[in-house]
């Protein structure tokens, strides 16, 4: 697939690279590009002349598509398609992410929110494709009025049916964290924008872990992240268990893109349950990016993850082999109001992730240490066990008839442990 990428901008100058990254994402070879500055045009977004112009630049490249890295009504989709040339198709930048989002979905959770995601996109154009279908005389082209109520009312029917599943979804997904935190687990979730290096840090952290070692207490640990030079490679979540003293499990959840409208972003808030839920939350960033676009999406970031977020975020400044001792000083220092305590690593040659491997331990609750006597009876080296998977045991010593365990655990896990104790202590006819 070949395209022409257009970007217009009220002032100032057009920056094409995400859109050149999000079109490549989606499979795209980028064939040139045109630019405008100029305050929108009702009918075709960019203006006749400017349309023009595109016409020509698409039959001299043999481009088969046009990206517009901007929001295109219907009409003006309309309107510039009926100059380019036969079979160009015209879409904006909403539509290439729905098309990146709906390659990238392989669970069916993610399958629902890109399937949400286009049922709110279509809705309110459902009416302008009817004008449009009347003007041109094409009777079948969406339906006419009855068919076009009917078509609203099915797609209302459709957002409904998904929400319920995806609400269906998370309670499972809750279920099953509570099962990790059962279990003596800390939840840590990576978040941050597209291409940030997430991924590949969640590499660095996570041991290398199969699966069936760990089925019973947490059957969804994946084994392999990807980390790729590209947009949208997370589009689920994956988790692995971090490589670590503590018992941390790490969660590197979809990125953040900019300039998202309120319906997509919408859809996707599901996925944001992995951060909200954490424990400890890791603000990823690239730091080899311009200190006013790390600025920026520092601001849209705390204002998404502090909404419904209580646990603390440590911004992870990654990618530092990328810039100079010197420039990492600088962004440090303009960007402390937002991140004043930041830890600067790499991801990708594996620098000071041992400072964040101290710096995530600091920051998650503390351990509380518990000593428990428990009687000599046929369950009490079950119990025993328990604790060697759930806690972290210092000493067991044994004697004749009772153990003495000294742990440190989660509040939950020491109170789980308690009962546990209790149960042994019963009398068997109880």
């Amino acid at each position: 697939m070949n395209t022409v990428i257009v970007k217009r901008v009220d002032e100032g100058t057009a920056d094409t690279s995400e859109i050149r990254d999000l079109a490549r994402a989606a499979g795209y070879t980028v064939l040139d590009e045109l630019t405008q500055t100029r305050t929108e045009d009702a009918a075709t977004h960019i203006g006749e002349g400017k349309v023009t112009e595109l016409a020509r630049l698409v039959r001299r490249t043999g481009a088969d598509t046009v990206i517009f890295d901007n929001r295109l009504g219907p009409y003006q989709i309309y309107n510039i398609g009926q100059e380019m040339p036969e079979d160009v198709e015209v879409i904006d930048r909403f539509t290439l992410i729905l098309d990146i989002f709906g390659q990238r979905a392989q669970t069916r959770k993610a399958q629902l929110q890109v399937e949400l995601a286009e049922l709110r996109y279509e809705l309110p154009r459902v009416d302008a494709k009817v004008s449009l279908s009347k003007r041109e005389e094409h009777p079948g082209f969406m339906g006419l009025g009855e068919y076009d109520e009917s078509r609203e009312r099915d797609i209302k029917s459709q957002i409904s049916r998904i929400k319920e599943e995806l609400a269906s979804i998370a309670k499972t997904e809750e279920q099953r964290r509570e099962e990790r935190r059962q279990s003596g687990f800390d939840l840590v979730a990576l978040a941050g924008y597209t291409n940030a290096g997430k991924s590949t840090l969640l590499r660095q952290l996570a041991e290398d872990l199969a699966v069936d070692e760990n089925e019973e207490l947490h059957p969804d640990l994946d084994t392999t992240a990807e980390s790729e030079d590209r947009l949208f490679t997370t589009l689920g979540t994956t988790t692995r268990r971090a490589d670590m003293e503590r018992d941390v499990l790490l969660t590197d959840t979809v990125g953040f893109i900019s300039d998202l409208p309120h319906w997509l972003v919408e859809s996707f808030r599901s996925t944001l349950d992995e951060v909200y839920r954490a424990d400890l939350v890791l603000l990823v960033v690239d730091v080899n990016e311009p200190v006013e676009e790390i600025r920026e999406k520092l601001v849209t970031c705390h204002d998404t993850l502090y909404e419904r977020n209580e646990a603390p975020i440590v911004t992870v400044l990654n990618k530092t082999d990328a810039v100079s001792d010197e420039e990492l000083a600088e962004k440090r220092e303009a960007l402390s109001a937002l991140a004043p305590n930041p830890v600067a690593v790499s991801g990708k040659e594996g620098l000071n992730v041992a400072a964040l491997e101290q710096r995530i331990a600091e920051e998650l609750p503390p351990l509380q240490d518990e000593r428990l006597v428990l009687p000599m009876t046929e369950d009490t080296m079950s119990v025993v066990s328990w604790l060697h998977d759930n806690a972290r045991v210092e000493d067991v010593t044994y004697d004749a008839d009772q153990v003495l365990v000294e742990f440190s655990a989660r509040p939950d896990v020491i109170e789980r442990s308690r009962a546990k104790a209790g149960e042994l202590s019963m009398p068997e006819s109880a």
